[in-house]
């Protein structure tokens, strides 16, 4: 897009500097060989991440079909560049191997196919690219691959009667084999982000920092700068695991999802730096875990009185998630939100056997007095969950 359609200097004059005169995007499709790609492999990083489900990108805005595609003719994994049935291969190891819903990202435009050019041209009153793509890709790969979650993307700046998404809608959520099973986001057309959908992801990167009355998902990248793989990348490009512990907590609170985007590369890795992240996350969820899944926002999302504490509330088991941040120097921490009962609250810390000693702080708020502990004792070292029990 930044080199075809906007010709900025950078794109070209980088494309012009290294690779043969005249090379075309199609020319890209035989280098990506996807030689190392071990399905098994991505399933069980998958799987150690703490990951509850995962959505690969089956096809993005220039067309190419990560499955051999009957209505993307040479323009697919199966018949150009890997010569494998890459979805069909991740499904298969994430459902052998691992609990998690598959899901498959589909991009509804292209943005050089001639037929959607020609409907855009139209204004979208012609429908030739809905019709005989974009529409018959999205039925195929829910028959063919039965996602639990499709994640549809790319509207074209065309309304949904262009796309027919609630006609498509309609069988997914009635007809289709996943009927009982999937959920959907809410890009089916201009208008409808934000607004219909099973769950909003309302923009890239979206963390309000508030609750909304809808279920959503931050969908957002490690590497700050790219939902791809940059060969170029430099480790301040990367997120570290403070941060993205610090994300997850965030959008948790709010009643949000968090869908972590990794990059894999043209040879079929993921790469040692996200794979890190991965096993990061998972390390700290096998700590903390009871506090994010399975848990609804609290009356407060965050505390008023020490930043940096987020809430969440585990209405199984009725107990109060505090999330800290920063361990704080004084080893007493102050929460401004909990309304404790003496001798009816009890205070733990995940991951420490013992029972925690408080004081109220008047009408609202407690004071808890946190183990001394070594940096070797610490559960988890990125955060860590206070869980309240008989709170007001």
């Amino acid at each position: 897009w930044y080199w075809q359609k906007e010709k900025r200097e950078p794109y070209v004059k980088f494309m012009e500097a290294n690779y043969p005169p005249g090379f075309s995007y199609e020319d890209f499709g035989p280098l990506f060989t996807a030689e190392f790609f071990d399905p098994n492999q991505w399933a069980d990083i998958l799987k150690v991440s703490g990951a509850k489900y995962v959505v690969l990108t089956s096809k993005h805005h220039e067309g190419f079909t990560l499955w051999g595609s009957k209505y993307s003719w040479n323009w697919n994994a199966v018949d150009v560049g890997p010569k494998r049935d890459l979805v069909a291969e991740l499904a298969t190891s994430v459902r052998n191997r691992t609990d998690l819903h598959f899901g498959l990202y589909h991009s509804l435009f292209e943005w050089f196919n001639p037929f959607f050019l020609e409907d855009a041209t139209n204004v979208f009153k012609t429908r030739k690219f809905p019709t005989s793509k974009s529409l018959p890709e999205l039925y195929e790969i829910v028959t063919k691959y039965q996602p639990e979650i499709i994640w549809s993307d790319g509207s074209g700046n065309a309304p949904d009667t262009y796309w027919n998404s609630t006609g498509f809608l309609a069988w997914l959520y009635n007809d289709s084999p996943v009927r009982d099973t999937v959920v959907t986001n809410d890009r089916w057309g201009v208008g409808s982000v934000c607004t219909h959908g099973g769950f909003y992801t309302c923009s890239d990167r979206y963390n309000p920092g508030h609750l909304l009355p809808h279920k959503w998902e931050n969908c957002m990248t490690i590497d700050k700068r790219s939902w791809g793989y940059r060969r170029n990348a430099q480790l301040d490009d990367y997120l570290t695991i403070e941060d993205l512990v610090k994300q997850l907590v965030e959008t948790v609170s709010c009643g949000g999802n968090l869908l972590m985007n990794i990059g894999p590369t043209h040879d079929g890795r993921i790469a040692v730096i996200f794979e890190e992240r991965l096993r990061q996350m998972g390390a700290w969820l096998k700590v903390n875990g009871e506090a994010i899944y399975g848990t609804k926002p609290w009356r407060a999302q965050n505390d008023t009185v020490t930043p940096e504490v987020w809430y969440t509330f585990s209405p199984k088991e009725g107990k109060v998630n505090a999330i800290f941040l920063n361990w704080p120097v004084s080893g007493i921490l102050d929460l401004g939100e909990p309304r404790a009962k003496l001798g009816e609250t009890q205070v733990k810390l995940i991951g420490y056997e013992e029972l925690l000693k408080w004081v109220a702080l008047g009408e609202k708020g407690i004071a808890i007095a946190l183990p001394q502990l070594t940096p070797k004792q610490l559960p988890c070292q990125w955060g860590w969950t206070l869980q309240l029990t008989d709170i007001n």
